[in-house]
């Protein structure tokens, strides 16, 4: 009974759904890393229009929208079901953020790889981990609208249940 108790309060827990939802983005974007890294993308460098970009880069570009895709429907439906904002403005919010985000991950992997010389499988979990805490509170006060004070009513009927 107690287990069972403990698994609702968890549930109910915005922080703990959220790092599910963040956790499942994260093993499809670190799985399709390293599928796209090993498998498909084999050469060192591509060319893109006028651009070189390396295997990582690629790579990395095609795993994070993958692992985004998949992070926001469970966020939007899982995590923050009750906003109110409609469906293609939390989307094209949280597509804003993740293109930050894309940026800050870039810049990142590259520093642990070029700077550090760390193996790109592992660079890119850390990279992704070290931005980890920040996206939580930005996609719940920009992406899906919802402030602090209803933070802390919903905490206060959590704990009246």
């Amino acid at each position: 009974m107690a287990n069972q108790n403990l698994g609702n309060k968890l549930l109910k827990n915005q922080v703990v759904r959220f790092v599910f939802s963040a956790g499942v983005g994260f093993l499809v974007d670190v799985s399709a890393f390293y599928l796209f890294y090993h498998n498909l993308l084999v050469q060192k460098t591509y060319h893109i229009v006028y651009f070189t970009v390396r295997n990582y880069t690629l790579s990395f570009s095609i795993s994070f929208f993958l692992g985004v895709l998949v992070n926001f429907l469970i966020t939007r439906y899982l995590v923050f079901s009750e906003s109110k904002l409609p469906p293609y403005k939390q989307f094209f919010r949280f597509v804003s953020v993740a293109f930050v985000g894309y940026f800050a991950n870039l810049a990142v992997l590259k520093l642990f790889i070029q700077s550090f010389q760390m193996d790109p499988i592992v660079a890119r979990p850390s990279a992704a981990l070290s931005l980890f805490f920040l996206s939580f509170f930005v996609h719940k006060f920009f992406s899906f609208s919802l402030s602090l004070r209803h933070h802390a009513s919903e905490r206060s009927n959590a704990q009246s249940n």
